[in-house]
């Protein structure tokens, strides 16, 4: 399923072929062959799934840990810039170490204006001791947002329904959520159980937003760390989220994940 798909320079959808930013709109052409339009139409899932421009910067591996980082440079390509006109460099860094993956993303304002940052990642879990229906899943949010027939997120926050736990058979998961609950360590704890195998996604504090999907009859399910929902460019100039990341001018975003899988 593409390993671990990074949504780059937004995250799933957008509510159309436009955008909202400090006021200002900007169009996506889907004529240069670059992004992928849903139904809607929403372009889905940013510019970088598929992309071949990455440079290796660093790949080195010792008795306790390999490290493998790559560069894109968006600034240099000028298709993606037309779809995103904000000159930006992304760094992400796979660290295996001690049982688990951490993935370290840097991502480099260097336009002369605010930023926004809208980035996630897409990876695919599943466990093999449990038939599917009876994974448990634990998803540590206090919110969802409901979402509109475009899987868009319309503002309206309610309670999280999914907070006890439950098994995939009892449930249909293709949600956003926000306010995570942290431990005491300040990462916010997704997990996937089977009878003894187990996968947990941690987020730091850079991914405040997660998208959980788990579609019926398919042996996996997506926990998606998220630095803004869905649409959101538009959400804030619609004015009702007030907490996308805007990055000034040579200024860096830094968000760091970890998938820690246990029992296999």
């Amino acid at each position: 399923m593409g390993g671990v798909p990074f949504l780059w320079p937004w995250a799933n959808r957008i509510d159309g072929l436009s955008y909202w930013i400090s006021g200002k709109k900007y169009a996506i052409n889907p004529e240069l062959g670059n992004v992928r339009i849903g139904p809607g139409p929403t372009p889905i899932h940013g510019l970088l799934v598929s992309a071949r421009q990455w440079k290796v910067v660093r790949a080195e591996a010792t008795a306790t840990e390999a490290v493998l980082a790559a560069r894109i440079e968006l600034w240099r390509e000028p298709a993606m810039m037309a779809q995103f006109p904000f000159a930006n460099a992304v760094t992400t860094t796979y660290r295996l170490k001690e049982g688990a993956l951490e993935v370290e993303t840097v991502v480099e304002n260097l336009s002369s204006e605010p930023m926004p940052v809208s980035l996630g990642y897409h990876p695919y879990f599943q466990v093999t001791d449990l038939p599917r229906d009876e994974w448990k899943v634990r998803v540590p949010a206090r919110e969802k947002f409901l979402l509109n027939e475009r899987v868009v997120p319309t503002g309206v926050l309610v309670p999280n329904p999914y907070a006890n736990t439950p098994t995939l058979k009892d449930v249909v998961l293709d949600d956003v959520f926000g306010a995570l609950v942290r431990d005491a360590d300040g990462w916010a704890r997704f997990r996937l159980e089977g009878l003894k195998q187990s996968v947990t996604v941690e987020y730091d504090s850079a991914y405040p937003v997660a998208v959980v999907w788990a579609p019926p009859g398919r042996k996996f399910i997506c926990f998606e760390p998220m630095s803004a929902p869905t649409n959101a460019f538009n959400a804030a100039h619609d004015g009702w989220f007030k907490d996308l990341p805007v990055v000034e001018p040579g200024g860096v975003w830094k968000g760091v994940f970890r998938i820690v899988p246990a029992g296999f």
